[in-house]
């Protein structure tokens, strides 16, 4: 099914197929010019005014990435378009959008970035007037509306007003302020941090916010770089952080992806503190302050086993859900839980407004150590044993056009029940389509590393085979 047709759009279609939908786990995402074009982002911008229905400005924000500006000017040419008073930001952090909307009491925000996706992709990050991510049934009227599926089969014209854009640089400001709040009566004075902030959003306040605490800050790839975001660095790449960190001697490292709604941390020794580990540590110490409501904390199927039973064994509950923050912040909402997170280090906090935030967590953890007077490294050691955990990404063929076909192959399914009758209750596989690239990820997880290696090598092979196939 085409999109909306030239006589809604002069220069015609933006994109030729949406049959699978535009929205992944978090938002729109793709490469530029091929997934993500101007045209799309126009109507996007558009329609936009048919799901972010409070009055009031919409927000629109972005990572380095060189597409950015372009991307932004399309979405705020489609909001102007349609009337609507829109506020750019610029470059800053996705949940800093999230906060200034409640704050600001604005109708909606955009966030261009496509998170820890490499430089040529990019996306759109959609929120409503609450601050949350909009929901399944308004993506599905904003996806309506693009593939002109119009009430009673009307053109409704792409022209129906004229409005107002302003450039709010100094609105980063107050998010950088909510920051140092979040930690208010806290310092880090002294304490050597080494930062990572990918050349990406984070470079907008990231610095600024530990030194403002007092900590020795060391910045690495500290500038706005939109042609080297996320590559070999952040919290996918963790690489130079723990070079960096024992070097400098430093008690902690923090790495942010691409718009800092994620976060990794390293010790002063250069083990991984994962969001799994963010999860226990943060969640145990809720938990000895009787912050933690039914002992609850919330993950994905994605979460380690060993990070699951240590939290039993401490008497807690964890559910889990399926991947995507959005299904973390439903189930949250759902039990009124206090903390929850991914695996990849995206953690949202009832008490700070329940949108993931890379810098947010990182201060919180470091306030924690220092509030405690401990090292990180002394807090780890009060953590979990992960089992050995290993994820091989399949690329999916472009002949595949349904990305959940992969589900009816019999060998592979066959394959998947024999490895996890073989690992028993100490193993598992997990198969699952990623919601933002072309790819089928096969993640096995058990009590021996070669245990581990065997089945992921075996079952990464059969998969590849079986799709290639197909």
């Amino acid at each position: 099914m085409v999109i909306a047709s030239s006589s809604i759009y002069p220069v015609g279609p933006p994109l030729g197929n949406l049959s699978n939908g535009i929205f992944g786990t978090d938002g729109i995402r793709g490469k530029v010019g091929k997934v993500l074009t101007p045209a799309l982002a126009l109507q996007v911008g558009y329609w936009c005014n048919h799901v972010l229905t409070q009055r009031g400005p919409v927000l629109i924000g972005q990572d380095s990435r060189l597409s950015g500006d372009m991307i932004t000017a399309a979405l705020t040419a489609g909001l102007s378009a349609a009337g609507r008073e829109v506020w750019s930001i610029g470059l800053c952090p996705t949940p800093a959008i999230a906060h200034l909307i409640k704050t600001l009491g604005a109708s909606g925000g955009l966030m261009v970035s496509a998170s820890h996706n490499p430089p040529e992709d990019n996306g759109i990050k959609i929120f409503d007037s609450t601050g949350e991510k909009i929901n399944s049934k308004k993506q599905l009227l904003l996806e309506s509306k693009l593939k002109g599926e119009l009430s009673n089969g009307k053109v409704i014209p792409i022209y129906s007003g004229f409005g107002k854009t302003y450039q709010r640089h100094e609105l980063l400001k107050t998010y950088r302020e909510w920051l140092l709040e979040s930690v208010s009566g806290k310092n880090l004075k002294g304490i050597k941090i080494v930062l990572d902030l990918c050349w990406g959003s984070a470079t907008s306040c990231g610095a600024e916010v530990f030194e403002e605490l007092g900590a020795e800050v060391t910045v690495l790839h500290g500038q706005p770089d939109g042609a080297k975001i996320n590559l070999n660095c952040g919290s996918t790449q963790l690489t130079p952080l723990r070079k960096a960190v024992l070097e400098k001697d430093a008690e902690m490292g923090f790495a942010f992806d691409g718009d800092s709604d994620r976060m990794m941390a390293v010790d002063a020794k250069g083990r991984v503190i994962d969001g799994d580990h963010v999860l226990y540590l943060w969640g145990a110490n809720l938990q000895d302050h009787g912050q933690l409501p039914e002992n609850r904390l919330v993950a994905t199927v994605m979460s380690n086993l060993g990070f699951e039973r240590a939290w039993k064994q401490r008497g807690g509950l964890l559910e889990r859900t399926q991947v995507g923050d959005k299904n973390v912040h439903a189930a949250m909402v759902a039990s009124q839980a206090a903390l929850g997170g991914e695996q990849s280090g995206h953690i949202l906090s009832a008490a700070h407004g329940l949108s993931g935030d890379g810098l947010l967590t990182a201060l919180q953890l470091a306030a924690i150590c220092h509030e405690e007077d401990r090292t990180m490294s002394q807090w780890l050691d009060t953590s979990f044993k992960a089992f050995p955990q290993k994820l091989a990404n399949i690329s999916i063929p472009n002949n595949i056009t349904n990305l959940s076909d992969w589900k009816k192959c019999e060998p592979i399914k066959e394959a998947v029940i024999k490895a996890e009758a073989a690992m028993g209750e100490d193993g598992r596989v997990l198969l699952r389509a990623s919601g933002t690239e072309p790819l089928l990820r096969v993640m096995v997880e058990a009590k021996e590393q070669e245990i581990v290696d065997s089945w992921t090598s075996h079952l990464a092979g059969l998969v590849a085979h079986h799709l290639e196939a197909a």
